[in-house]
């Protein structure tokens, strides 16, 4: 308990606030946390937008007289 104290004297008013990722750089660990999140989803998403296009394009495509990779 003492060393929480200690710490807690030592930080004055920054103590239990969000520390930030480098201390020139404004954000927090949790902020950096929350867009890798996002970028990860973004990332899936484009991946899964890609496939339905390709399907589209390779399978339903030469089927509706579209386009097709063997012309």
């Amino acid at each position: 308990m003492g060393e929480s104290k200690r710490r807690k004297e030592q930080l004055g008013e920054k103590y239990g606030q969000a520390e930030p990722i480098l201390p020139w750089l404004p954000i927090t660990k949790e902020q950096s946390q929350q867009f890798m999140q996002w970028t990860t989803r973004g990332t899936w998403g484009a991946i899964i937008v890609i496939i339905a296009f390709w399907i589209t394009l390779r399978f339903i495509g030469p089927g509706l007289g579209w386009w097709t990779l063997s012309d």
